[in-house]
C-alpha cells in the first residue's frame, strides 16, 4: 500500500509540475500571478513551478526508494512552511491558499512518516 500512494504522489507532483512546465500563463492565473512587464515571470513559472516538480516526481519513480519520496516530502513541507507563513504574514486569499497550504502539508507527512 506505501508503494501505491508513493506512486500517486509522485503522479500527482508530476501533474502539478506539467501545469506550470506547459501552461506557465494559465498557471499564474490559477495562483493569481499576473505577468508584468517582463516574460520573467512566465520563465519562473516553468522552473520553480513546473520543472522542478516534473523532475522530482520522475525522479521517485526512477529511483523508487523511501529516501527519494521522503525527500519529495521534505520538499513538500518546504512549500507548506512558506504557504503558512504566508498565510500569516500576507494574508492571500485565505481559502484558496488553505486548500493548498493542506495538499503540501499532507503530501510532506505522508511522504516523509509512510518513508522513513
Amino acid at each position: 500500500m506505501i508503494d501505491i500512494l508513493n506512486i500517486v504522489a509522485a503522479l500527482l507532483t508530476i501533474a502539478f509540475g506539467a501545469f506550470g512546465f506547459a501552461a506557465p500563463k494559465f498557471t499564474a492565473g490559477v495562483l493569481d500571478l499576473a505577468p508584468t512587464g517582463s516574460n520573467m515571470g512566465l520563465s519562473e513559472m516553468r522552473a520553480s513551478v513546473g520543472g522542478l516538480f516534473v523532475m522530482l516526481g520522475l525522479a521517485c519513480l526512477w529511483l523508487g526508494s523511501p529516501m527519494a519520496y521522503s525527500m519529495m516530502g521534505f520538499a513538500y513541507a518546504g512549500a507548506a512552511a512558506g504557504r503558512g507563513l504566508s498565510l500569516v504574514l500576507d494574508k492571500p486569499p485565505f481559502a484558496k491558499a488553505m486548500v493548498y497550504f493542506c495538499i503540501e502539508a499532507a503530501l510532506a507527512v505522508w511522504l516523509i512518516f509512510a518513508n522513513l
